[in-house]
């Protein structure tokens, strides 16, 4: 009888505490997306066209087949991918910005509050992807006018949550101290608040990551959004209905996956990030 388990039973995993697995998952997600977004941005956008292998199904030299022009759909998606993850990671940002800087708008006082209050109100009573469409067709739409429309019609979530949290580290004592020793609101802005939601900050623009990335899709593919020459994830897709009924599903199927697990490690990596700051969740 042995006295201990076997080594394949223990595995490296297993015997990692809470934080380092948190910490293991955050690294190998991240270390992916990297991958994909280098892999795509050295693709030239211009692929090469070969009709006489167009339209063929996924094979060992095509994984995902090829389109109606015979550029290859593996390296069409990488290309889209690279694209989408760009234009989530400056609409994520920017929004972002303006989530912190109406936060901070917020705490002066009532009426910027009350203004902040009704801003929120009015942004989070209108559709998603109707104020996304409204903001892109107004700036020309392309690459630049999807990212702003993202960005101005995703910081309301995050808002809120900052709000609340610079209201509350307003009224602690430490701050009501500085204010009476004479530091200014500034002052005291970036000194004291401005340090403790910085990892709200930090997880909420990568939760707002994912969001951004199908809103951009979802906006291209309802033709608002990117230009058609674009090799965009919504692009892709759009092009792939007319080929649907012929027979083509892998034109639809491998971008649409490809999508959804980008979106997912995203998730995947905010999660974690969100139970790294949380001190209720750690386990050391």
């Amino acid at each position: 009888m042995m006295s201990e388990m076997p080594w394949y039973n223990k595995g490296l995993f297993s015997s990692l505490n809470l934080r380092q697995k948190t910490l293991l998952t955050i690294g190998l997600t991240a270390f992916v997306l990297i991958v994909i977004f280098i892999s795509g941005t050295l693709i030239n956008a211009n692929l090469p066209t070969d009709f006489s292998i167009k339209m063929q199904p996924p094979s060992f030299e095509h994984l995902f087949g090829t389109d109606w022009m015979g550029r290859d759909m593996f390296i069409r998606t990488l290309k889209g991918l690279s694209l989408s993850i760009m234009i989530g990671l400056g609409a994520s940002i920017i929004s972002s910005i303006i989530a912190t800087l109406l936060a901070f708008l917020a705490s002066i006082n009532k009426a910027t509050d009350a203004f902040v209050s009704w801003l929120i109100d009015l942004f989070a009573s209108i559709p998603h992807i109707l104020l996304i469409m409204m903001i892109s067709i107004g700036l020309g739409k392309g690459a630049f006018g999807v990212t702003m429309a993202v960005a101005f019609s995703h910081w309301v979530n995050l808002t809120r949550v900052l709000r609340a949290e610079v209201l509350q580290i307003k009224t602690s004592e430490f701050v009501e101290l500085s204010s009476k020793l004479g530091k200014s609101k500034l002052w005291i802005a970036k000194e004291h608040i401005l340090p403790l939601v910085l990892s709200q900050i930090f997880v909420g623009t990568l939760l707002v990551f994912p969001h951004a990335i199908m809103h951009e899709s979802s906006v291209t593919f309802l033709g608002f959004g990117l230009s058609p020459h674009e090799p965009a994830i919504g692009i892709i897709l759009s092009e792939s209905m007319s080929y649907l009924a012929m027979g083509a599903w892998w034109l639809a199927f491998f971008p649409g996956v490809a999508l959804l697990i980008v979106v997912l490690l995203f998730d995947i990596i905010g999660d974690n990030l969100k139970r790294l700051f949380d001190p209720s969740e750690a386990n050391n």
